[in-house]
């Protein structure tokens, strides 16, 4: 057995990766406060606010929240659409995330933010999904377990970035989930929690569910070898 540094990586090379991203920003402080004052500029501000959660707001939303209702939405379907050059993978290796894209529908978790106190929990929100520009904040019609309909915040991949993705191959996918980690994790494990997320919350997502069981074994292995600390050979 020979062992290696878990960057050492002696698979063939998948030929559609690395992409050629180009060079990126995060937006400035002034940039990320036009973009949330510009999505709010209909807001009374006494109103209670709907955010529709179809990633990793769904398991994670870091922001107190006062109604969770599962939740769906017409006209957009999840998929991995964006490349990640931080949270999820780095400028050499991108990870991916999930976005909305048009067509289809989505169901995800609906989350009433109190009107009182929403600012900072508000600019932290844009921080965490607006910090590249590559979403487009949108108020999407939403209809909830219970059949009440609300205007929920969601953030619409935009198509007109280098970071879109368009439609993976599966040899892509498996790629990214043996060798992509940013500074919240893998691509694999952001992944895998969504899915259970949704299976748990009594809505799963059979074809994210089947892409991960395509072509998780590849990532599997590399996380554990990111764990022992070495790669067997």
């Amino acid at each position: 057995m020979s062992t290696s540094s878990p960057e050492a990586d002696t698979r063939t090379p998948c030929p559609d990766y690395p992409p050629a991203l180009g060079e990126s920003r995060l937006l400035s402080d002034e940039e990320l406060r036009a973009s949330l004052e510009c999505t709010l500029r209909d807001w009374d501000r006494k109103s209670d606010l709907w955010l529709f959660g179809y990633g990793s707001l769904i398991w994670n939303p870091g922001l107190p929240t006062v109604e969770a209702s599962r939740s769906k939405v017409h006209g957009y379907h999840r998929g991995l659409y964006l490349w990640s050059r931080v949270n999820r993978g780095t400028p050499e290796q991108p990870g991916l995330v999930l976005a909305l894209d048009r067509g289809g529908s989505c169901t995800g978790i609906a989350f009433r933010l109190a009107a009182e106190g929403s600012a900072p929990h508000l600019e932290a929100l844009w921080r965490r999904e607006m910090a590249m520009g590559s979403y487009r904040p949108a108020w999407l019609p939403c209809v909830l377990a219970d059949g009440r309909r609300v205007d929920a915040l969601a953030f619409v991949m935009r198509r007109d970035v280098p970071s879109y993705t368009g439609k993976l191959r599966d040899e892509v996918v498996k790629t990214v989930f043996g060798c992509a980690c940013g500074r919240y994790g893998t691509t694999l494990d952001y992944v895998s929690r969504t899915v259970r997320a949704l299976r748990e919350s009594g809505m799963p997502d059979r074809a994210l569910e089947a892409l991960l069981e395509r072509c998780q074994e590849e990532g599997r292995e590399r996380d554990a070898a990111r764990q022992s600390g070495r790669v067997s050979g």
